[in-house]
């Protein structure tokens, strides 16, 4: 193993991170569009607003990790990749920004028409980006992002089957993992009524999301031959894991056991990422751009691995005394609050 193979499984561990956690923010932000009228969904609301308010910002950096490494230890790769890739790329980071500025001007209207409007762009945005981010990861998988700057074409690399495929399937992965979370933190906070709402939704998401993973192997099949050659062969076991793994968690949830559904459901949606790496290695970019071609020069490779390993010590503990800070806060305000209402 090199190091390029190394960062390329660093890079591959922060595109999963990004999906578990920026990826329910996302979704949380389809519910927040499902939720409702303003009175009827007022509860909803404000569960979604409670539980990605002090992380919805922190887990961009997921983003930034990977973008930054692919672009420093991958540089032909990534330079194929943003010259022909860039509308979805820029509609994406529009809508990142879009997302985050709607939330946080939302919370700080004082009308309820300002608050309509910038809740109808924090929720559409929060749908449409990680549709073409979908639409990104299908263009790559699919092998519509050839070797060479602006080689690929700019419209049909991510107008295609296969990328559609993804990028609806990302909306729904989002949904999915949001509202699996969002069923834990309501019984967390001791919200019968939300813990039978979001049990229903997570159940049916989850449901639609299997039956459209299986549906879209067909899809792949007929638009993607070569990538779905290489899911029936080496990456078929973490298939079979996402598959089994997402069963697990609909009997998980059927059963009330929200805490450990996170973990299963988490998974399910890891495993097809890492299916898809396990897939193409050692391709980076098809027909046949591999790692060990597109790595950068080996003193920087060596360089930016030193780098990461210093950045996680410092940023992994913030990170996760970020979570405990905010979980210890809202374990004793739902004490606090049953206190008093007894």
């Amino acid at each position: 193993m090199t190091v390029a193979d190394i960062l390329l499984g660093v890079l591959l561990l922060g595109l999963t991170l990004y999906t578990l956690f920026g990826g329910a923010d996302f979704g949380g932000g389809i519910w927040d569009l499902l939720a409702g009228g303003t009175r009827r969904g007022a509860e909803r609301r404000k569960l979604i607003e409670h539980s990605i308010a002090p992380v919805w910002e922190a887990n961009h950096v997921w983003l930034i990790l990977v973008i930054t490494l692919f672009w420093t230890t991958f540089p032909p790769a990534f330079a194929a990749f943003a010259s022909t890739l860039y509308i979805p790329l820029t509609l994406a980071a529009l809508g990142i920004i879009g997302r985050g500025a709607a939330f946080a001007f939302r919370k700080a209207s004082r009308t309820l028409a300002e608050q309509r409007l910038y809740g109808a762009a924090f929720a559409l945005s929060s749908l449409a980006t990680p549709f073409f981010l979908g639409t990104i990861v299908g263009a790559l998988a699919s092998g519509r992002v050839p070797p060479g700057i602006a080689t690929g074409d700019i419209w049909r690399s991510w107008l295609n089957p296969t990328s559609i495929y993804s990028g609806l399937l990302a909306v729904g992965v989002c949904a999915y993992l949001a509202a699996v979370y969002l069923l834990h933190d309501a019984r967390r906070a001791g919200h019968a009524d939300l813990v039978a709402q979001f049990r229903r939704r997570a159940l049916t998401t989850g449901v639609l999301v299997g039956v459209a993973a299986l549906a879209g192997l067909a899809v792949v099949a007929a638009d993607a031959p070569e990538l779905f050659a290489d899911l029936r062969g080496r990456a078929l076991p973490l298939v079979l894991l996402s598959l089994a793994t997402g069963i697990a968690s609909l009997v998980l949830i059927a059963t009330g056991r929200y805490r450990a559904v996170r973990v299963t459901a988490a998974l399910a949606v890891a495993a097809v990422l890492w299916a898809w790496g396990a897939a193409q290695y050692p391709v980076l970019l098809r027909p046949d751009l591999t790692v060990e071609q597109a790595a950068g020069d080996p003193t920087v490779l060596a360089t930016v691995l030193v780098v990461l390993a210093l950045g996680a010590l410092l940023l992994l503990p913030s990170l996760l005394w970020l979570f405990s800070i905010f979980q210890g806060t809202q374990a004793r305000t739902n004490r606090e609050s049953s206190t008093h209402g007894s």
